[in-house]
């Protein structure tokens, strides 16, 4: 069984530094994408506050495909270049997104939302996945969330 929490009053890039060990102690040794994406998204809900969808979106056959996730319903298949998601699965950058309304193209799948962070999860040069954060805050995500996301992104791109 596994106890992972985060502390109260750490910052932002302690919390992200804590979820990346317990991401790595729960993903180590086991062979299964799913169950990793599964336990990765249970983490990122339980570590970061504020958000109302965490969870993957999985590369298969050319467009995103709807992976392991915490939150609302989501809509299951994603367009390469179509809202943040896909504009981070096929530019493999980054999308840290202070509005969604803003955002050309957003797609609203929990009308709830208003910021989002997308990491593409990246492995042997292609795009693999990505990391799909929502909050009902805007402007919840910044350079400490992004820089948490990408590395927890880089560690885990071989145990998805």
């Amino acid at each position: 069984m596994f106890t992972f929490a985060p502390t109260d009053g750490q910052s932002r890039a302690e919390l992200h530094a804590d979820l990346l060990e317990a991401a790595k102690a729960i993903t180590d040794g086991e062979p299964d994408g799913i169950a990793n994406m599964a336990n990765l998204a249970a983490l990122i809900w339980q570590y970061l506050p504020d958000l109302n969808w965490a969870g993957f979106y999985r590369m298969v056959g050319g467009e995103l495909v709807l992976g392991p996730f915490v939150g609302k319903p989501a809509c299951i298949r994603i367009a390469l270049g179509s809202g943040v998601c896909g504009t981070a699965a096929a530019t493999a950058t980054t999308q840290l997104v202070p509005d969604v309304h803003a955002f050309p193209g957003h797609i609203a799948c929990d009308a709830a939302s208003r910021s989002e962070l997308v990491v593409p999860v990246i492995r042997d040069g292609a795009v693999i996945a990505v990391i799909d954060l929502d909050s009902p805050s805007s402007a919840r995500f910044d350079e400490d969330d992004a820089c948490g996301i990408e590395a927890l992104a880089a560690a885990i791109a071989t145990r998805i």
